[in-house]
């Protein structure tokens, strides 16, 4: 399971934010009771004193550095509970001005033993999921709101047929993982590939894996701008090592791209550098596996027949049955 760079930056900001709002509150608070209590203030400041001289009397090798030492100490729990009990007097916690990280096991660093934090991996899931949401335009696709009820009534073979290609789809997000297939959706249009693509994105993210979604235009696109720039910006080499590297990739509407001979090239370059990594990608397309071999390389049909299992989508087009519904 890897990270995408991109949203893990974006989970780390506001990771950073959220510690930097906690600060500010914190320093509110501890300006307000200063106010109120300026020798809490005072104590405060010959405790932060005190480290410096407890420091220099371990070093200092006078006499007998260690009763310095211990007499800084008791000085400075006399002080403490001197604080203490003016705090409780004016109706504060005795703990309101101590430092208290949003997140304990961390120190809000989000991360442990060099390892992402859970509340750094929560952020991370939220931006992942903000981000496939715009691409996708993720609303209520789900699983569970996906209806058969598009595809003929029961017992209709085109409904049939569906009711496999949903429940493999739904097994393939359940059980999401390195041993996982590659998927290529394919059929005409208004049939519910992006819809299965939305209904994968969001449970297999929800998992904690890498997931990127785009339409082979962009892809395409950026494709080019990373070959012919002479210095492609930092976004776009982003951009390349997200589609190349991510745990899953979907790549929507293949062949709606200007079909040239560096397309072609393109396309068996990320499908291939993604099946030698071993990464996941879901191809959907309105072309069949026929029309594939017209437009692509043999070398990229043979991967994604060969290495792919192939959906057929069918049916009538929902986007205008519905449209005739309403």
């Amino acid at each position: 399971m890897s990270l995408d760079g991109k949203i893990l930056a974006a989970a780390r900001n506001r990771l950073a934010a959220n510690k930097r709002l906690a600060e500010e509150e914190k320093k509110r608070i501890t300006e307000r009771v200063y106010r109120v209590l300026p020798r809490v203030q005072e104590i405060d400041r010959q405790l932060a004193l005190s480290v410096i001289e407890a420091a220099a009397a371990a070093l200092d090798g006078g006499a007998d550095p260690e009763k310095a030492v211990r007499s800084i100490s008791l000085k400075n729990l006399s002080l403490q509970a001197e604080r203490a009990e003016l705090m409780v007097q004016a109706g504060y916690a005795p703990e309101l001005l101590d430092y208290k990280p949003l997140c304990t096991r961390c120190g809000d660093t989000g991360f442990v033993n060099a390892k992402p934090c859970s509340c750094l991996l929560e952020l991370y899931s939220q931006e992942q999921k903000k981000e496939l949401s715009a691409l996708l335009r993720l609303g209520k696709e789900s699983f569970d709101s996906f209806s058969l009820d598009w595809y003929g009534e029961p017992g209709d073979p085109a409904r049939e047929h569906m009711e496999i290609v949903y429940e493999i789809c739904l097994e393939y997000a359940r059980k999401f993982g390195d041993k996982s297939d590659n998927l290529f959706l394919n059929g005409g249009p208004g049939l519910g590939k992006t819809f299965l693509s939305a209904c994968i994105a969001r449970e297999v993210s929800q998992k904690g894996f890498s997931v990127v979604y785009d339409t082979a235009v962009n892809i395409f696109s950026l494709f080019e701008a990373y070959k012919f720039s002479r210095e492609p910006g930092e976004s776009v080499q982003s951009s390349m090592e997200r589609y190349m590297l991510c745990d899953l990739l979907i790549l929507d509407d293949l062949g709606t791209e200007m079909t040239t001979t560096f397309t072609q090239s393109a396309l068996y370059d990320l499908i291939n550098t993604r099946l030698c990594r071993g990464n996941k990608t879901i191809i959907s397309s309105n072309l069949s596996a026929a029309e594939l071999t017209k437009r692509y390389l043999p070398q990229t049909v043979s991967r994604i027949l060969g290495e792919y299992e192939n959906l057929r989508f069918v049916g009538k087009d929902i986007r205008l049955l519905k449209r005739d519904n309403n």
